[in-house]
Parts: C-alpha cells; structure tokens; sequence
C-alpha cells in the first residue's frame, strides 16, 4: 500500500484514478491544480505523485520542477502528449517516470510498483561509510552529497545514485544493463533513461559529451568515471 497524490484537473479522469487507486488498498488525495500539489507535498509526506501537464493555473512541466526543489518524491507524469523531446525534457527535469494517455489501470499499476520498488530499494541499501574521493570529485555518501573542487553540486536523487555508484568503481567500465540494475532497480529497461541522467550530471561536472572529463561512454559497452586526464603542458 502507498500513499499518493493524484494531480489532475479533469474530474472524469481523476474519479477513475482514486477510484482504481482505492480499490488497489492505496491511500490516496487528490488535487486539481499545481498550487494544490505543491502545498500538499510541503505539508504531507507522499510515496508517489502522479502529474497530469494540462493543469488551469501552471503547466505540468514547470510544476515538477518547482516539486523537485521541496521533495525527492517519485514523480509520474501522466500526459496526452506523446512528443519525444518534452518526454526527455520532463525526464531531466526530474520525472521518475511517464504515461501516455489513454492507459489502462494496469499498466499504471506496473509503473507506479517499479517506481516505488526502485525508491524504496535506494531507501533500504545500506551506503558506504567512506567518502569518495575521484580527482577533484568528493562523495559523501551518508550525507549524500557531492562537491566539485569543493564547490557543492546541487543533484537529484537520481543523479547521485549515479555518481556514487560509478565514482565507487573509478576506471571501470560499467555495463548499461548493470547500471539499470543497481541504480534504477530494473532488470531491463529504455537506454534513454540513462543518457538522460548522464547528460544532465555532465553539464553539472561542466563536461559534454565531445569533450568529457570524468564520464566517458563507450558506445556499446557501457559508461566509466575515472579523474581527468592532466592538461598537456604547453
């Protein structure tokens, strides 16, 4: 049983998803508008949001970010729109996860338990102790935060799941499949996930991905983190 706050101004649609819910022994409240949401996060602890886009006082997209800056809640997004870019788009943003409307019940069931047991899996693990130390790279993984040559990196859960698991394993190559496995907590998956949350921590490392500096994808085997290579003396 979760607890989750479903966001959605359509009234036919919103009664469909509490009553799916409920019926599902989850506990669930409901809002029509970002507003809402937001005041609901801030005041009352969710296992999961479920984020329709087309909301009458603020678009969807500018709401999860505004969601990501007060809580590391699991983020569904539940939408019309089906464009790949703003799929992308909203995954950077923060999104754990999306549907395209119509959907049934059950593959809203299937996302919202992936969701859940990936955040619940991160939850449960036990980090290591010591701090991580990669070049100008440093890790704390029990306070779980990462600094830059002493500069803090503001990252999403996401991404620093992903950095500590590859600055745990300096220089090695890291399987696709691997990566899925141990930070997302799926056996299979869409590899754009993954580019997505690289991208994103590369422009925070201040690297891309033609000019790296500690993450290097070789293509078709997997993704490494290792110091940056010393400049060439001139």
């Amino acid at each position: 049983m979760a607890s989750v706050l479903v966001v959605e101004d359509d009234q036919f649609v919103r009664s469909a998803l509490i009553r799916h819910l409920t019926d599902a022994a989850h506990t669930v409240r409901s809002v029509g508008t970002a507003l809402e949401a937001l005041r609901e996060v801030a005041h009352l602890r969710f296992d999961v949001v479920i984020l329709d886009l087309g909301l009458p006082d603020l678009d969807g997209a500018e709401a999860l970010k505004m969601l990501r800056g007060i809580t590391d809640v699991p983020v569904i997004i539940a939408t019309a729109r089906d464009d790949e870019t703003e799929i992308v788009r909203l995954l950077n943003d923060g999104a754990d996860d999306y549907l395209t409307k119509p959907f049934s019940p059950e593959h809203l069931s299937a996302r919202m338990a992936a969701v859940l047991r990936r955040a619940r899996g991160s939850a449960g693990a036990e980090p290591p102790s010591r701090l991580i130390q990669v070049g100008g790279l440093s890790i704390d993984p029990l306070r779980r935060q990462a600094d830059l040559d002493g500069t803090p990196l503001d990252l999403t859960r996401r991404e620093f799941d992903l950095l500590a698991f590859l600055a745990g394993r300096p220089g090695v190559v890291v399987p696709r499949k691997e990566l899925l496995a141990e930070v997302w907590q799926q056996s299979y998956g869409d590899d754009q996930t993954i580019d997505v949350h690289l991208s994103w921590l590369r422009r925070k490392l201040g690297e891309t991905a033609a000019r790296p500096r500690y993450l290097h994808t070789l293509r078709g085997v997997g993704v490494k983190l290792e110091p940056p290579r010393p400049e060439p003396a001139p």
